[in-house]
């Protein structure tokens, strides 16, 4: 096994629907002009209320891919 090098970017996904679509649609698009994602870590959930209910959930995460050799 080779030793990687990684790099972190920031990436905010919503949804709707829920935090799993938020942190989904998120990578999703992210992979479509990112090579070699990895992982991901969340380091904050929040959202919007209308009306008392919840309008939209927001996920701020950082997302790792592998620097090419």
């Amino acid at each position: 096994m080779s030793d990687h090098v990684y790099k972190k970017v920031e990436l905010v996904g919503s949804s709707k629907v829920s935090v799993t679509e938020a942190i989904e649609t998120a990578i999703s698009r992210a992979s479509k002009t990112m090579r070699n994602l990895d992982w991901f870590e969340v380091d904050q959930i929040r959202g919007h209320i209308k009306n008392g209910s919840v309008e939209y959930y927001q996920v701020v995460m950082k997302v790792g891919f592998r620097i090419d050799d």
